[in-house]
């Protein structure tokens, strides 16, 4: 079977510096306690071959005592940044470059009286981390519907995106707050890796008969990715590993199109890649 994989598919920047910021302070056997708040990335292998190598992976800041406290990809909220700092916990900062880049605009914007509007899924980590830096005056909209939960009497609109956000959703929103709000400022803050993968998946369903997304099922730009993969009107599959592969699913096809989330570890979309290039 031939298999053609994304050029894309893979870590990208902000998950590459993370794991690799981690792994260098898991190598320095004089440091103290090195955690997480939170898993790094939403990448179950990668979190589990991190707890190896002594790295706790904390549910709440509550189970950090001292040490390192490793800020992850998604970024925190200004409140919770502020705890970590007042626990006394040495703090290494792994957030992704463009989330920061997101929080400085809605950070400047909201004290400029914008009121923020984060076109993104509610409860992520990212968003949650976005919002706190809106000063209490955003929300979270993932469709256009929710645009009617914007605050009457609301005049100067600053709109961002979750920087794993499907293009088109975020372009549909912000044409719809363009047209009821004219003063309304845009920033498409969705990172250019993610617009690339996205892309290259629309590209890719063009010329093989059916598409495998590789990554984590708590990964939401690899969920973004499959979503995409299945509008695209070709079948698509969804697996974490090459483990998820059932052969009886691909003898049917001749060629078949692979990407993979940002949080997906390189090797891992190699060993899917040469599984199914080995299925007859």
């Amino acid at each position: 079977m031939e298999v053609i994989v994304a050029k894309n598919a893979g870590f990208c920047m902000g998950v590459r510096r993370a794991v690799n910021t981690v792994m260098e302070l898991a190598s320095n056997e004089k440091l103290r306690q090195i955690s997480v708040l939170g898993p790094l990335i939403h990448n179950r292998q990668v979190n589990e071959m991190l707890e190896k190598k002594r790295v706790h992976i904390a549910h709440s800041l509550d189970d950090i005592s001292s040490g390192i406290c490793v800020i992850r990809t998604h970024g925190v909220s200004p409140e919770k940044r502020g705890r970590i700092t007042e626990k006394k916990l040495e703090i290494c900062d792994a957030t992704c470059p463009r989330v920061l880049e997101v929080q400085a605009v809605i950070e400047r914007s909201a004290r400029e009286g914008y009121f923020i509007v984060i076109v993104g899924d509610k409860g992520h980590a990212e968003v949650e981390g976005l919002l706190g830096f809106t000063c209490g005056s955003g929300i979270v909209v993932d469709s256009l519907e929710k645009i009617s939960q914007i605050p009457p009497g609301i005049i100067k609109i600053c709109v961002v995106a979750q920087t794993t956000q499907n293009h088109e959703i975020f372009k549909g929103i912000a044409h719809a707050l363009r047209e009821k709000y004219p003063a309304c400022v845009m920033y498409d803050t969705i990172c250019g890796s993610t617009a690339e993968r996205q892309k290259e998946v629309i590209e890719m369903s063009k010329a093989v008969d059916a598409i495998v997304i590789v990554g984590g099922k708590e990964s939401a730009n690899t969920m973004r990715l499959f979503e995409i993969a299945r509008g695209a009107g070709k079948p698509a599959f969804h697996v974490e590993t090459e483990n998820d592969i059932d052969p009886a699913q691909f003898t049917g096809f001749k060629k078949i199109g692979v990407s993979a989330g940002a949080s997906t570890p390189n090797m891992i979309v190699h060993n899917v890649a040469q599984t199914l290039a080995g299925i007859r």
